[in-house]
């Protein structure tokens, strides 16, 4: 604990809290996740940790560490100063085509290393990528491990997790469905947000109506506005993404190869340069290690002060 000192809150959810420390020898910027020792410590956080642990990519919120307070598991990561990809959509309206395909494109990036690291995110959304500002153009990070699975760790896929909105029509049916097409479509959904400023599903009369949601999802209705222009690649991107068969639904390699992806392609992140940015792990920290944390933190300790993280 003394290796990292308070600077601000960041923010509360389901799972506990998120604070902003610094690293006291290093002075690098870091993003806490505060989570109650005992019966919140499940699988679940495991899975999380263990999953988050072994990427490594540019467009993926490195993993640090985890250590023990006397009341919490704190996870340690990378701390993106931009703040949601989400928020910047949403205060633009809509995206440029040229801009969403700048984010989309990392975006894609960052999904494909899960992939090929056996990992499905399952709750891909914009709420879940952060921008980095150290550079000159933001970097896009994605972020939130919660309900990933590693089809080399855990059973196969059947659960329904994620955000409704984003959802593939496939996890609705409560059969097993392959994760990675999963992923696709929500990574579909997550441009047409960009492109458009609206969700693909929603009615535009009642955007929280789930029920109505679920059912335009299943039966892949949705339009593109009049009053939006969007390029035909673009579309017909988006018609190879929003099908309901997923054995017919383009791949994440695909969309590598589509037009609409490889127009002005930058050099960075063609496959080659990306290749060689892939490192095996981003953290010190061994499975072993942090699995004995982890174990560790499901101990309910005796009643001291709730407060975490120096506030």
């Amino acid at each position: 604990m003394e290796k990292y000192e308070f600077v601000e809150d960041i923010g509360s959810g389901h799972f506990g809290v998120a604070k902003l420390m610094r690293n006291k020898e290093t002075k690098e910027l870091v993003a806490v996740k505060y989570i109650d020792r005992g019966l919140k410590i499940d699988q679940n956080v495991a899975r999380e940790i263990i999953n988050h642990r072994s990427l490594c990519h540019p467009n993926i919120i490195q993993f640090r560490e985890v250590f023990l307070t006397p009341t919490h598991l704190a996870i340690v990561m990378e701390y993106a100063a931009g703040g949601e990809l989400f928020d910047r959509v949403a205060n633009a309206g809509r995206l440029s085509e040229d801009e969403a395909r700048f984010f989309f494109r990392q975006f894609i990036s960052g999904v494909s290393h899960c992939h090929s690291m056996q990992i499905c995110h399952r709750d891909l959304k914009l709420d879940n990528t952060l921008l980095d500002r150290t550079s000159s153009s933001p970097r896009l990070k994605i972020c939130d491990f919660g309900f990933s699975k590693s089809s080399l760790l855990h059973s196969r896929t059947k659960s329904i997790v994620g955000s409704p909105a984003y959802t593939a029509p496939e996890v609705f049916s409560r059969k097993e469905y392959d994760g990675k097409l999963a992923d696709v479509w929500s990574c579909g959904v997550s441009l047409y947000v960009m492109v458009v400023g609206a969700y693909p599903f929603a009615d535009e009369n009642d955007q929280t109506n789930i029920r109505e949601i679920v059912k335009r999802i299943m039966s892949v209705r949705y339009v593109i506005p009049g009053y939006v222009y969007i390029s035909e690649d673009c579309r017909h991107l988006l018609s190879r993404i929003f099908v309901a068969d997923p054995a017919r639904r383009i791949t994440i390699q695909e969309i590598k190869n589509h037009p609409w992806f490889l127009k002005n392609l930058p050099r960075e992140l063609t496959e080659e340069a990306q290749t060689r940015k892939e490192n095996s792990t981003c953290s010190l920290q061994s499975v072993e290690d942090i699995m004995k944390i982890v174990e560790e933190a499901k101990n309910i300790p005796p009643p001291v002060s709730r407060s975490v993280g120096g506030s």
